[in-house]
């Protein structure tokens, strides 16, 4: 309908300029005929807007219309000269348009009945049986032969006209399907792509040859706690600082980057972290590297299992170094221990072969205690376990430590327990790790301090309930060096310590199913934090 009345307007244009500039070259009676169909063709095309709301069906539509166009041009060619109109060229555009709606049998139709229309018109003409309207004595100039090559001309260029808009407009139809099978085959594997990659457990990066970053997925985005929209476009320096002197590492090592890991450290909201980097180049279709591929992973939860495997290594090893060298001081210390009695009972000792012998004894005492530490660290007992009251366990354990040689009378000892404080274990063991716990925080306030003791309800990284018994001191503190150390055996910073406390304290606590954690500030003290099983249970 637009384009229609584009063309009438175009026309309505044309024939007002050959009336007013070229008088005379139209017939006054075809410039009104003109003017009327153009009218009529305004009122039809009006009638059409309100036929679309009637006529749902967009083919039945078009065919009205195209009929409507035929008549009105085969109307406009008569009015303008029959034979011999300019206006014979718009039945192709009919053609074209009824084509493009209805297809190569909706352009066979108009093109059948345009030559029809057309045929008929010109035959109706040339033998008289109408006249052009602005006369009724016109004579064809023409002879039969040119008049029925005109028709067939008119006729074979219309058929063409629709088979060649048929063959565009399949062809047109085909490349659409084709493209838009491709377009889906495309969103498929695009879907496809982005699902394992999204999928994938691993960070991913694409940066580009400016160190920039392109894009990243949601692995990515977890292990760095940014999202994709906080990280796209910024320099990789800025998300990870210590990448370019990695960089530079690998590369003063002669390393291929395209195939070797390194490691950076990273810190994000969620704390401190390891991540395993590996570069590989990001290569187009050209084979020209545009940029380069980041795939990382969060390797701390590794770090820690091959540490704690270490750790369990050098216990296994210890433990059976231990087995065998308590095994070798029992049976000696059996002979010296009996020994020891028996002169007791017959010799009366004084000055000093008295103070040899009390010399004897804190040595024997000492290989006993020594003796025992051992053996906890190889094998703790994992029989005889039940119900254990905390609080009564610390309260003898307090009590006890105030006769130590430790022990200093200007340490202000506070309890903060709370009122449940069951957990299941081996009394002795427990109570030994509070000893050798508060032994350690008192040992570190040689001038005195506050030795602050507390029991809570807590969970451990979010896992199962424990029961956390909190042993804070205000002493020297350890100093971050040592800290990773100070639960291997042997590891001691004191003159006269055998380095087997914390040892003994850790190995138990793990043969409990606890946990231990120590933090310490030099200068301002250390609190540990032990973490047994709740009430009855076993699971840790």
């Amino acid at each position: 309908m637009f384009f229609r009345l584009a063309v009438v307007s175009f026309i309505l244009g044309i024939s007002a300029f050959t009336q007013f500039r070229m008088p005379g070259t139209l017939a006054a009676s075809s410039i009104r005929s003109i003017y009327f169909l153009i009218s009529v063709t305004y009122l039809f095309s009006i009638l059409n807007l309100a036929l679309l709301k009637t006529i749902k069906s967009v083919s039945l539509n078009v065919y009205f219309q195209s009929t409507f166009d035929i008549l009105l041009v085969t109307t406009l060619v008569y009015v303008t000269g029959g034979i011999g109109s300019v206006y014979s060229p718009l039945y192709p555009l009919i053609i074209i348009y009824s084509v493009l709606f209805l297809g190569k049998n909706g352009g066979v139709f108009v093109a059948s009945a345009s030559g029809i229309l057309y045929g008929l018109l010109v035959d109706l003409e040339f033998y008289g049986v109408i006249h052009p309207i602005y006369s009724r004595t016109y004579l064809y100039s023409t002879d039969p032969g040119h008049v029925f090559l005109k028709i067939c001309v008119h006729i074979v260029s219309f058929y063409t006209m629709a088979l060649l808009t048929s063959f565009v407009v399949d062809m047109e139809k085909k490349t659409k399907t084709l493209l838009s099978e491709k377009e889906t085959a495309f969103d498929q594997l695009d879907i496809l792509y982005k699902s394992i990659i999204e999928s994938v457990g691993s960070g991913i990066m694409t940066v580009d040859l400016e160190g920039r970053i392109k894009s990243c997925n949601k692995a990515a985005g977890e292990i760095t706690g940014m999202r994709s929209c906080e990280v796209e476009n910024r320099a990789v320096d800025d998300i990870f600082p210590d990448f370019s002197e990695a960089i530079r590492t690998q590369k003063d090592q002669n390393k291929n980057l395209s195939t070797k890991r390194f490691e950076i450290a990273f810190s994000s909201t969620s704390g401190q972290s390891i991540l395993g980097f590996s570069i590989y180049p990001l290569i187009d279709p050209e084979e020209n590297n545009i940029g380069n591929i980041f795939i990382f992973q969060d390797l701390t939860v590794f770090k820690k299992m091959e540490e704690e495997i270490e750790k369990n290594r050098k216990l296994a090893f210890m433990g059976e170094m231990s087995a065998v060298l308590a095994h070798e001081l029992r049976s000696p210390l059996v002979s010296i221990s009996g020994s020891i009695r028996l002169l007791m009972e017959d010799l009366k000792l004084e000055g000093s072969n008295k103070k040899l012998m009390k010399i004897i004894l804190m040595g024997k005492e000492q290989l006993e205690n020594l003796v025992r530490d051992f053996l906890l660290l190889a094998r703790p007992d994992t029989r005889n376990r039940c119900k254990i009251d905390i609080q009564s366990v610390t309260d003898e354990v307090i009590e006890s430590v105030r006769f130590s040689p430790g022990w200093n009378g200007t340490v202000n000892i506070i309890k903060n327990l709370c009122d449940q404080n069951e957990t299941y274990g081996n009394r002795m063991e427990i109570r030994q790790v509070l000893w050798n716990v508060v032994l350690n925080s008192l040992q570190a306030m040689p001038d005195g301090g506050v030795l602050e003791i507390g029991t809570k309800h807590d969970t451990y990284d979010g896992s199962h309930e424990f029961l956390e018994i909190s042993v804070k001191d205000t002493g020297c503190g350890i100093e971050k060096k040592h800290l990773s150390n100070v639960l291997d055996p042997f590891f001691t910073t004191k003159e006269n310590g055998t380095g087997l406390g914390l040892a003994i304290v850790s190995r138990i606590i793990e043969s409990h199913n606890g946990r231990l954690r120590i933090e310490s500030e030099p200068g301002k003290g250390t609190k540990c934090s032990i973490f047994l099983p709740a009430g009855s249970g076993q699971e840790g």
